[in-house]
């Protein structure tokens, strides 16, 4: 219901900004409401809220509304633009690209967190957008003049940030995704690490060089001259403490104190109008975390109504031989994150079934955790409507939908993943 009220309104428009995607999920949080027969209507609304409330969605809310502080009182004391001007500075322009998705995959993995990367990097990554002029770049743009009618290079910015911060999401010891999948399969963080490594660290090596091909002709416009260091420390210390492994939260209030401190100081805003900067930035992620309670209610009714079950037994009714197991844990994990539109609740809910299906068909249990976290990092990665494409697309005032013809490491992940579950033997 979701997805074709979302798209088929949106198609008939001709404009992807013609439906708020706020709406899509009321239209479909009613609809599901509906599908609740035999329950008094306050208990339907329990259900769904019950969904909503899952602590996992409400940590992404708390570090919504600190991104949000951190990103607008970042802007108003000038902190970006002095950042934007020091990349600009130390790169040169054809590297601008292959430099964000290195400096995205090495934070991600770092601090074990795609949300986190998007917050530290998407607003460095407009700046530089607002700079390049890549004059090829338009007849590319062209072909989804749907999506964004005014060609601009700031998709495909963005979109390589997001790339790169799936890269670490995948592959970090600290990484949610990766502590659960090893629990689930029982198996060793190390041993994951090295069995996923060796498929994703080519994939990541390939779309490295896609974007040093992409930004070779792009030009950036002259910065200016003079750099103001003491600026671009708000952004440093975001970027060393969250390269430390502190967690996300309190790097952000790190980051938050450090706009206050030197914009008053410096006299870029006054202390009243530090607290409005941040004021503004939290209402600004408003409708993100609208989005991602209406849709972690969704994921609530779904799971009431048996639908996450009816996927899973479907899936596993025809599994023959190992590469089928294989298969069905791909396939188990990519339409259980679709549902859920969290990668971490989808390898969750598949992970008993997961470790049973190979134990049954000799799966090392090292392979089936790469496989359960790889496939739900592309799955999360190639959604309109999970956190961090919600998070990128609101930071770069963006529809999601914008950013997905350019996101070019989750679907090269996957296939890499998928050619090495094709060479396995039946």
């Amino acid at each position: 219901m979701f997805l074709t009220f979302y798209l088929v309104f949106s198609l008939l428009a001709h404009d992807f900004y013609s439906v708020p995607i706020t709406v899509a999920f009321m239209v479909a949080s009613a609809y599901s409401l509906l599908l609740l027969r035999g329950m008094p209507l306050n208990e339907r609304i329990r259900v769904y809220s019950k969904g909503a409330a899952h602590s996992n969605l409400l940590m992404m809310v708390w570090i919504f509304i600190l991104a949000g502080a951190f990103a607008y009182s970042a802007k108003q004391m000038g902190a970006i633009q002095a950042t934007v001007d020091l990349c600009l500075w130390v790169l040169p322009s054809r590297l601008l690209l292959a430099g964000l998705f290195l400096a995205s995959c090495v934070i991600s993995l770092s601090v074990g967190t795609s949300v986190g990367t998007i917050v530290a990097l998407v607003p460095i990554a407009t700046g530089i957008a607002d700079g390049l002029s890549n004059p090829q770049f338009s007849i590319l743009n062209s072909q989804f003049s749907i999506l964004n009618p005014q060609s601009s290079t700031l998709p495909l910015v963005v979109a390589t940030v997001v790339g790169g911060a799936y890269f670490g999401d995948n592959l970090s010891f600290i990484s949610d995704t990766t502590i659960v999948a090893t629990q689930t399969q029982g198996c060793q963080m190390r041993d994951k690490f090295r069995t996923n490594a060796r498929v994703v660290i080519p994939a990541a090596l390939v779309v490295l060089l896609l974007y040093v091909a992409l930004g070779w002709n792009m030009q950036a416009r002259p910065s200016v001259e003079h750099i103001d260091w003491l600026l671009v420390v708000p952004y440093l210390i975001v970027l060393l403490t969250a390269l430390g492994g502190l967690n996300v939260m309190m790097v952000l209030v790190l980051g938050i104190l450090s706009t206050g401190v030197i914009g008053i100081c410096r006299g870029n805003y006054r202390f009243f109008e530090w607290l409005n900067a941040m004021g503004e930035g939290i209402l600004g992620m408003g409708e993100l975390i609208i989005v991602t309670l209406m849709a972690a209610g969704l994921v609530g009714v779904i799971r009431q109504l048996g639908g996450i079950d009816f996927i899973l037994e479907r899936l596993t009714r025809r599994i023959r031989g190992r590469r089928g197991a294989e298969l069905s844990l791909a396939g188990l994990v990519v339409f259980t994150n679709f549902c859920t539109a969290n990668n971490t609740i989808a390898i969750l809910t598949v992970g008993n079934l997961a470790r049973e299906i190979s134990q049954r068909f000799g799966i090392d249990p090292r392979r089936s955790a790469s496989i359960l976290d790889t496939f739900s990092c592309f799955a999360q990665g190639i959604i309109p409507y999970g956190a961090q494409m919600l998070m990128a697309s609101s930071l770069a005032l963006l529809n999601p939908i914008e950013i997905m013809p350019y996101l070019y490491y989750p679907f090269v992940m996957g296939l890499f993943m998928l050619l090495s579950i094709l060479k396995t033997e039946k």
